[in-house]
Order: structure tokens, then sequence, then C-alpha cells
């Protein structure tokens, strides 16, 4: 059946339907039960990805009239940016439950419905899958940045004080100005021969017919 250690829920516990063997290119679906049917609240969800290119996830919970029914809480979560391609192939992923559609408590079970349209991958599915409750906090991975599509954007950073003084900037300018002025004027006023040098002819550079 399986077993919760240190407040992790570890997927491998309890499989009830897809396998863990890779799935062909099309729709996989692996669905997981927790131990002796208990329900869990679910905080974070934590995987590592192997060639699928949209993730949908559903969870098993009360009703409104008290019975268990499936409710979708992720629909076609984008995990590679072009499933033709090999970026985000095999990268960390970590869903919060803040970016799920539905409530994560009293879940029993959690399906992960996966898509892969591409046919250029042979096979796809996801690995090292780890379920966290609330209060476990998931060790650190190389996760991606396309874990937060679903997430509020952050503002971006001041760079006010990062700029140069204006007026520094501004006499900066004017003195390369005025440099930029004077040598010209140097070079217009200079007037060399071919083989004038100060006045005086090089014996050396002169011809003779």
């Amino acid at each position: 059946m399986g077993c919760v250690s240190d407040g992790v829920i570890f997927s491998a516990l309890s499989w009830l339907g897809g396998g863990t063997e890779p799935a062909r290119p099309g729709v996989a679906v692996i669905d997981i039960r927790f131990p002796r049917g208990a329900a869990a609240d679910v905080q974070e969800i934590v995987f590592r990805n192997f060639y699928t290119a949209f993730l949908s996830v559903r969870v098993q919970r009360p009703g409104p009239g008290g019975p268990r029914r499936w409710v979708t809480c992720l629909r076609d979560h984008r995990l590679m940016p072009c499933p033709h391609t090999e970026e985000g192939s095999q990268d960390y992923f970590s869903l919060h439950r803040h970016q799920m559609l539905c409530d994560m408590d009293q879940v029993t079970a959690v399906r992960f419905i996966l898509r892969q349209p591409s046919p250029v991958w042979l096979h796809f599915t996801i690995e090292e899958l780890q379920i966290f409750p609330p209060g476990q906090k998931s060790p650190q991975k190389d996760f991606t940045s396309w874990l937060s599509q679903l997430t509020p954007p952050e503002q971006p950073a001041s760079l006010h004080g990062e700029l140069p003084d204006p007026e520094k900037v501004s006499t900066e300018v004017q003195q390369m100005w005025v440099l930029t002025e004077v040598i010209r004027a140097r070079q217009a006023a200079a007037r060399i021969g071919r083989f004038d040098v100060d006045g005086c002819y090089d014996i050396n550079l002169l011809s003779y017919t």
C-alpha cells in the first residue's frame, strides 16, 4: 500500500493505473492513491519531466453533497516550450496549490494526464514524483522558469539607483566635444607635404630623374 515518511507522500507507493513505463506519443494517464485510502492536504507537487509536453492534473475529493468526485485543478500546463525540441524535456518542475484551479484539501487520489503530440520522441512520462503536505518544504532543485507562468508576474527591479549622474554625464560630453573640435582645428591647420617635414626635405626621399 505504501507509507508516509517525514511528511513526504511518495508517488511510487500506490499506482492505480498507467504504470511506470514511459508511454508512446499521444496521451498517458497516471493515477496515484494515498496510503490506506486516507485523505491528505496537498501543498506542492514536484517531479522531473521526461519528454511530456503538456500536463493536466485532476484530484479526487469530497463533493458538495458528500460523495467524492474528480475535479480538474490544472489544465494543459506547458512543460516543453516546443514539443519537438529538447528544451524543458528533462527539467524539474514544482506545482504549488496556489497555482491550482480547485481546492487541494482532503484529496484521496491524484490523476496526472500527460500529453505529447510530437512524433519525434519514442516515449514520455514524469519521474521522481513527490507530493508534499502543508508545512513540508520540497528540496531545492534546478526548477525551470516555466514554473512561474501561472503565478502573478513580479515587478521589475528599479534601475534608477544604478543610473549615472546626468550633470556629470553632460559635463563629460561637453569636454569630449571641445577636445574633438581642438583636434579637428589642428588637423585643418597642419599642411604637411609629401616630403616636407618641419620645413626641410629628407634627401633620402627625393627622386632623381
